[in-house]
């Protein structure tokens, strides 16, 4: 390919028009199960209660390149006893340049993890089947929900940590 000119001198190389996001790797960054009261439980019939936690953390690691980890943690149980516990961290490398801060945030906030899901869905339903238990695939969640909310929390808590009556009671007592 030959450089364009123009009026005889070299053009800048094409910038990209607008936001970048480019997602450069995928991976299991910590997967673990644990069915600590196998086999005994599997000769149970009890209605077992499941609790689902997520978490997520990212983290710069250059000035367009972010590690974004999405954790979910799936606990049976069966009366008090552990039936199983399956923990997955899906992580991913993502570039994003040329956002604004508040457009950043919520692309790592939000279109990451979505991206990220599917596969620890995945993981989290492989293990516990390999376990031997019934299939189980975790329902969609709505990371933009889980976003919207967080961010009220952040301004909530911003407004009460600047509020001159911080840290006091309705009567204004501390």
């Amino acid at each position: 390919m030959s450089e364009e000119t123009l009026n005889g001198a070299a053009a800048p190389a094409e910038q990209p028009a607008g936001p970048v996001f480019t997602v450069e790797k995928i991976y299991v960054k910590d997967v673990s199960f644990e069915a600590p009261n196998s086999p005994h439980v599997f000769n149970e019939n009890v209605q077992p209660q499941l609790q689902l936690n997520l978490n997520q953390r990212v983290q710069r690691l250059a000035e367009t390149v972010f590690e974004v980890v999405l954790g979910v943690t799936l606990t049976c149980k069966a009366e008090e006893r552990t039936v199983y516990l399956a923990e997955v961290e899906q992580a991913g490398l993502f570039q994003l340049a040329g956002f604004e801060p508040q457009a950043l945030d919520a692309m790592l906030g939000v279109h990451c993890p979505n991206i990220l899901f599917p596969y620890a869905r995945q993981m989290v339903s492989d293990l516990i089947q390999a376990g031997g238990f019934p299939p189980f695939l975790l329902q969609p969640i709505n990371f933009e929900a889980l976003y919207a909310e967080s961010l009220r929390q952040r301004m909530a808590q911003q407004q009460g940590e600047q509020s001159p009556l911080a840290g006091t009671d309705a009567a204004g007592n501390a």
